[in-house]
């Protein structure tokens, strides 16, 4: 390990600045390709695409289930909607729609407003051995998804991002929640480690870790981001950095920096608490013009 943990602050911040797009069309700012959604929450990945737009992407490609394709793309007329198939349980049963767009995206996201492990898992099986070039951010229930396929996770190696909670995290490395809570640090550096990837925990405070051992921590943007569908927020500003250029660990920090602010930012104007995840993506924009 690196030592201590580096703030995520103004410093770190102007240390890494975000891209430069002068003169560019929405390919050249980035695609986002987004896999996601279920039956029981079924606009949560409303809240991912948002959140990938407003944190710079030009395009944003959202695959979800068949039932949920019109309604997503009434209420995202930005975005481009692919419906796949589904299965009793509401779950995507099927990528086979999008599998054609996964050599032409900048940023593939997977996981955003799923609760079952096992339709992630599917998804990882059939898209992740498709990809071999653009960045990969695991949430939600691909994270779980991940214990049984640790070999998988590990040919993306340098271009992976996890996003899980404490639960999640348990569920990726077969660890109770308190062992997680207690160690993070340790076990945040060991995974990153294992798996050549960037791996963040979510809390009150949130701690990242890179394969190279840095470890970075950021303070929290209070108790309001402890809200439905914060996640998902915090998993579409990650891609839609990432989609515009920002290597894993940059936008990664960036995007819990971004996420966290805006929190910040919504406690001070309406309260602690009681705002809602779908006003944090409208804080984004100028937060980023500060640097």
């Amino acid at each position: 390990m690196s030592g201590a943990p580096t703030p995520l602050d103004a410093a770190w911040l102007r240390a890494h600045p975000l891209p430069v797009h002068d003169d560019v069309d929405k390919n050249e700012r980035g695609r986002v390709l987004l896999i996601g959604g279920s039956a029981r929450v079924p606009g949560g990945v409303r809240l991912t695409t948002e959140a990938a737009f407003q944190s710079g992407a030009g395009k944003v490609q959202l695959a979800v289930p068949d039932m949920l394709a019109i309604p997503l793309g009434v209420l995202l007329p930005e975005a481009g909607i692919f419906a796949l198939p589904t299965d009793k349980a509401g779950d995507i049963a099927g990528t086979g729609p999008v599998e054609p767009l996964l050599e032409s995206c900048d940023c593939l996201a997977i996981g955003p407003a799923m609760g079952s492990a096992d339709a992630a898992g599917r998804i990882l099986d059939a898209v992740l051995p498709r990809t071999d070039a653009c960045s990969v951010i695991l949430d939600a229930a691909a994270v779980a998804a991940g214990h049984d396929r640790m070999a998988l996770l590990r040919r993306m190696a340098g271009r992976l991002i996890l996003t899980p909670h404490a639960g999640e995290m348990a569920a990726l490395t077969g660890q109770d929640r308190d062992a997680v809570t207690k160690d993070r640090e340790r076990m945040l550096v060991r995974l990153a480690g294992d798996l050549g990837a960037v791996v963040l925990l979510k809390g009150p405070t949130t701690m990242l870790a890179n394969p190279q051992g840095d470890i970075a921590l950021y303070g929290g943007g209070g108790a309001g981001l402890a809200t439905g569908g914060s996640g998902d927020v915090l998993t579409g500003i990650i891609a839609g950095l990432s989609a515009r250029g920002l290597g894993p660990w940059e936008a990664a920090c960036w995007g819990v920096w971004l996420h966290g602010e805006a929190g910040r930012r919504l406690s001070e104007r309406h309260g602690p608490m009681g705002f809602l995840a779908r006003q944090l993506p409208a804080e984004t924009p100028s937060l980023m013009r500060g640097f």
